[in-house]
């Protein structure tokens, strides 16, 4: 079962996305800087490795031409020469980088030059990397540490300045939930900064402005006009009741009667809005409550289902058959209803604490609106704290599940005549019960609305 408005889905905290995707950023950043710093150091490495190299494998060569001697770290054509530089084709230096480990040496950058021309033996020198590469590793982990102790640094603040945002756009949010919950006199205020927040948080509040005199306007006509009708509607009954007896004068009194009761809805409907309604509670028995409220429809074929209530013999467990015993300008009593069970075990069945005149308001509204819209046969099941008034028809528009329902609208033309307002005060009454009131339209067909009272 869904409410007739929407629910609110599951969502994340926008402090959090603020403060996870700082975070992100923060990692890319420091990824980026820690590869780059990474690269450009073993690069640097190796290009001073080699200059070294170089140079010593120039000053060997000179040493050896002049003494015949071999300088420290100089080799004659070394087996761990690399290939590249065994045979040069000029007496020119020449570098190469060796990527071998052995132990502790290496990589290493080597230097050769002929010491003598063409044919001449190869004078190489070798530079170790492994010292520069263990600095670099050691580099590169303090790098890794000091992002950590930097990002750990800055997640609290990031997540506190999103905070300071989040609770700016959250106040906003709450005044537009008590504005859309009825609120009129909600208002963000004035907020912090100069911002978008709080741009939207003063057009918010314009905007609750503007809607609460249009809506103010609006009740106060509905009452006004549903007033100033009552007397006009109360001399249209007593003429009726004047004229002779006949087609013409069922016509009319029916007429006005229908006239009577709307004009009753649009006063109930404005004091609804006006918030002068007050509950008058009491401990009643549910199944007693919505059986009596059944029956003052005046409606038949609806059955009431109450599972506590203890069936007769040969009868189904607490099942009531609602017949039309009154006709419908009637009211029905208790005594209409036949019942599976006695009118003690119904009173017995279950009892809860809340307003019965309005809740039989609310009960006579739904199923009178099942019986009008759907179509039957209509079932009216108690168990617990909860009613479920359900029909066989086309069940609730899709509008009418996505806004809820409105008054002088009634969704569609399949569901038939009617000024939509019997669902709207249902609506009205359930709020200042405290009750849930949702609807929706069941899997095989049919208008399912369920009333949950409170604890």
């Amino acid at each position: 079962m869904r409410p007739f408005s929407r629910l609110r889905p599951a969502r994340t905290s926008l402090r959090w996305k603020i403060a996870a995707l700082a975070a992100a950023t923060a990692c890319l950043v420091v990824a980026a800087v820690g590869v780059l710093v990474h690269l450009w150091t073993a690069h640097d490495v190796r290009d001073r490795a080699g200059a070294q190299a170089f140079n010593a494998v120039y000053s060997a060569v000179d040493v050896y031409r002049r003494t015949g001697t071999l300088a420290d770290g100089a080799e004659l054509d070394p087996d761990a020469l690399p290939a590249a530089l065994r045979h040069p084709a000029d007496d020119a230096r020449h570098t190469a980088y060796d990527g071998r480990v052995e132990g502790n040496l290496g990589p290493s950058v080597w230097a050769a030059q002929r010491t003598a021309g063409p044919g001449s033996p190869v004078l190489a020198v070798r530079v170790n990397l492994s010292p520069e590469l263990h600095d670099l590793r050691r580099l590169d982990v303090t790098m890794a540490l000091a992002s950590l102790l930097a990002l750990a640094a800055a997640a609290p603040l990031a997540v506190y300045g999103a905070g300071l945002v989040a609770r700016r756009l959250q106040r906003v949010s709450e005044t537009a939930g008590r504005i859309s919950a009825g609120d009129l006199d909600a208002r963000t205020g004035p907020t912090a900064g100069r911002d978008e927040v709080a741009e939207i948080a003063a057009t918010v509040d314009r905007m609750a402005d503007d809607l609460g005199r249009r809506l103010r306007t609006e009740r106060r006509f509905t009452a006004d006009v549903a007033h100033e009708l009552r007397t006009p509607v109360g001399g249209l009954l007593a003429a009726v009741d004047l004229l002779p007896p006949g087609e013409t004068e069922d016509l009319l009194r029916a007429r006005v009667r229908d006239l009577r009761a709307l004009v009753e809805d649009l006063l109930e409907i404005s004091r609804l809005d006006a918030g002068a309604e007050r509950p008058v509670r009491a401990r009643v028995p549910l199944g007693a409550v919505v059986t009596e409220a059944v029956q003052r429809t005046g409606l038949g074929g609806t059955e009431v289902v109450v599972p506590g209530a203890s069936p007769r013999a040969g009868a189904g467990a607490g099942r009531m058959d609602a017949e039309a015993v009154a006709a419908p300008d009637t009211e029905g009593t208790v005594d209409d209803v036949e019942t599976a069970g006695t009118v003690d075990d119904v009173e017995t069945a279950g009892t809860v604490e809340t307003d019965p005149r309005r809740l039989e308001r609310i009960v006579g509204n739904l199923v009178v609106n099942a019986h009008r819209h759907g179509a039957g046969p209509v079932r009216v099941t108690v168990e617990g704290r909860t009613v479920v008034v359900r029909d066989h028809g086309p069940g609730f528009p899709p509008d009418l599940l996505r806004h809820g329902p409105r008054r002088f609208h009634t969704g569609s033309a399949e569901r038939g005549p009617g000024h939509g307002l019997g669902l709207t005060i249902a609506l009205g009454q359930a709020r200042l019960l405290g009750a849930d009131l949702r609807l929706d339209n069941a899997p095989d067909g049919g208008a399912v609305a369920t009333l949950r009272l409170p604890g």
